[in-house]
């Protein structure tokens, strides 16, 4: 540390480790107000929407045919709120690189600590266990809520049911996974609004593009998509006729997520701030 400038002035003689980066990560993550927004977003959109859905579900039942009743699956019902939960964990995981490109802090950041892979590894960290926490939790929630929803009116699920455990922590596995690809794309990006558009893109935007090609190649190009993996993931009705196992899909993600972070920290190094 002898000799490095900050925008502040010298820099005292010392040294610094992992577990003071952490520190300085978690600290800044924890006082921004768009982590308390996003996170409180994740919940909201997670539990409410799948509360919702399994409304419906419910008013709806009686007038449902009896296939749709036989292929019923009460587990992916209560979770549907997360496939929409995942855009906010994603800002989430945008901000916590760009917000500081965004205002000039990154150079202090890189000023206090050089060596910019032992950062990048930091906010990985600390986002992962965050997202990783929360969407375990809003995942169980939503569980929890949706089938006292839909108790007494159709069938129900119970943690004790063959999968169902499975599908459900695989919920907060989903977001934390895409969490990390957002940061990533951000990490790569570097501009608020074209890595939230990139990752909106890949959930939304790509899905739709796939669709309207032929089937033969939408079919092989679309199981590859976050969307469909999800889908399979948060279903306990898994019979193995998926092109990807919910375990499989989940590797396939963070492959995904570790491409990126990987591809971020080579131009992180490479870069001027």
């Amino acid at each position: 540390m002898i000799g490095v400038e900050s925008p502040l002035g010298p820099i005292p003689p010392g040294r610094y480790g992992f577990g003071g980066v952490l520190a300085s990560e978690w600290t800044k993550l924890k006082s921004v107000r768009s982590t308390v927004w996003t996170l409180l977003v994740t919940a909201f959109v997670g539990v409410g929407l799948s509360a919702i859905v399994t409304s419906a579900q419910a008013a709806r039942w009686s007038s449902r045919t009896l296939a749709e009743q036989v292929n019923f699956d009460p587990t992916r019902s209560s979770l549907a709120g997360l496939l929409f939960a995942q855009l906010a964990i994603g800002v989430l995981g945008v901000l916590v690189v760009s917000a500081e490109y965004s205002t000039g802090t990154i150079r202090a950041t890189f000023s206090a600590a050089p060596r910019r892979p032992l950062v990048l590894v930091a906010k990985i960290a600390v986002f992962g266990v965050v997202a990783l926490a929360v969407g375990e939790a809003v995942s169980f929630a939503a569980f929890f809520l949706g089938q006292s929803l839909l108790s007494g009116k159709t069938p129900t699920a119970s943690l004790s049911d063959p999968s169902v455990v499975r599908a459900v922590m695989s919920g907060g596995l989903y977001l934390f996974a895409l969490g990390l690809l957002a940061l990533g794309l951000a990490t790569i990006i570097r501009h608020t609004a074209a890595a939230i558009s990139t990752f909106v893109g890949m959930l939304l935007i790509l899905p739709i593009i796939v669709a309207a090609l032929p089937s033969s190649f939408a079919d092989d190009v679309g199981r590859f998509l976050p969307a469909n993996i999800g889908a399979v993931m948060l279903t306990a009705h898994y019979h193995g006729t998926d092109p990807f196992g919910p375990w499989t899909g989940f590797a396939l993600l963070c492959g995904y997520a570790v491409a990126a972070l990987l591809a971020g920290g080579v131009l992180l190094v490479r870069r001027d701030t």
